[in-house]
């Protein structure tokens, strides 16, 4: 199977309705915006809040009072930081920001609160926003993002759930910046983004993001409904790119099984796990699925990437994924991509806990 969207036709309307928080159409009963996937956020937004990212990270790195010139909009503020899932980058990188910026980070794991087993989401929503004033939720279904944020009194960030992963991709497009020495989103436009792997959370949250901004997606998932893309996510896709304004660069997205098709004049190849958390038991036809498509150097030329291809990954990484030749190589930008969880996030929290306007 092969699919290709090229640009759809323009339609006007706006989803964006917070006076609040502009940037978001996800707003609750109470008039509370939360931030639930980047399909919501405007492309100009975008790039406020990547600017913004990258402003605390020069700050925090090459001034004189570091971490200490940055203000502290989270002063007495209290940060629940609700993991339903183990995490290590989203975890350091959420309580270190909310220390940077003056708050407490309040981490509530299953183990420490009754979430969703003696109590309901929809009351622990209620009860815990109305003792915090903001909450990073790690969750499972996306439903149950969508039932915190929808009874929540204070603003609530999805920090990962079964659709999507927007802090993810705000970290991977401020990476990309760097990397190309630029500042704004607008210098992407035209980059060749291949995803080789599984159709899940971050691929989602790229389909809704990139093409937004100019930016191409070739994708090479495994053939087989459990690899096939999610119907919500390309209708959202879709309308994104139709309330685009006429002179704005669309995106191409083409969705394929083959990696050496997807790599072709790629500037990025990406990747993440095979196997997700709740995933295991199918690991072994799982791996099957996947054969052919680690991400080796040897992909990358037989498949024609461009010849300064960059390689990311959101971590943790298992060998048959990429190998060590590129995963600790020149192409390389884990790191990097990983340290700036941190900076995007704490973007996000001084502007959507904080109440900054960027």
């Amino acid at each position: 199977m092969f699919l290709s969207l090229a640009s759809p036709i323009r339609c006007g309307a706006s989803r964006l309705t917070s006076t609040c928080a502009k940037a978001y159409v996800s707003t609750n009963a109470h008039g509370v915006p939360s931030l639930m996937t980047l399909a919501d956020v405007r492309t100009e937004q975008i790039d406020q809040i990547l600017q913004h990212s990258a402003a605390l990270k020069h700050k925090a790195r090459h001034t004189a009072l570091g971490l200490s010139g940055i203000e502290s909009s989270l002063t007495k503020k209290t940060i629940a930081l609700v993991f339903s899932k183990r995490s290590t980058r989203t975890r350091v990188a959420s309580e270190s920001s909310v220390a940077a910026l003056g708050g407490h980070a309040m981490f509530l794991s299953p183990s420490d609160i009754q979430l969703g087993v003696n109590e309901s989401l929809y009351d622990t929503a209620h009860v815990v926003s109305s003792m915090v004033d903001g909450i990073m939720a790690r969750v499972g279904s996306h439903d149950e993002i969508e039932m915190l944020a929808g009874n929540s009194r204070v603003p609530v960030i999805n920090a990962l759930s079964s659709r999507f992963h927007p802090t993810q991709i705000l970290a991977d497009l401020l990476t990309m910046l760097e990397a190309d020495g630029q500042t704004s989103c607008k210098a992407l436009a035209g980059k060749k983004v291949a995803w080789v792997g599984d159709s899940n959370n971050i691929l989602n949250d790229m389909l809704v993001t990139y093409p937004r901004l100019g930016m191409h997606l070739s994708v090479a998932a495994p053939q087989g409904p459990a690899y096939a893309c999610d119907p919500i996510v390309w209708d959202l896709m879709q309308k994104g790119l139709e309330e685009l304004p006429s002179d704005q660069p669309r995106g191409h997205v083409e969705w394929c099984h083959d990696p050496l098709r997807a790599v072709r004049d790629a500037d990025y190849i990406v990747t993440d796990t095979w196997i997700s958390m709740g995933d295991e038991a199918q690991k072994e036809q799982r791996l099957r699925d996947f054969a052919g498509f680690q991400v080796t150097d040897d992909l990358a030329r037989q498949g024609k990437a461009k010849p300064d291809w960059k390689f990311m990954h959101c971590l943790p990484r298992k060998a048959e994924e990429v190998s060590d030749d590129v995963f600790y190589g020149p192409h390389s930008m884990v790191f990097p991509e990983a340290e700036n969880r941190k900076w995007t996030i704490m973007a996000c929290f001084d502007w959507l806990f904080g109440r900054r306007a960027l």
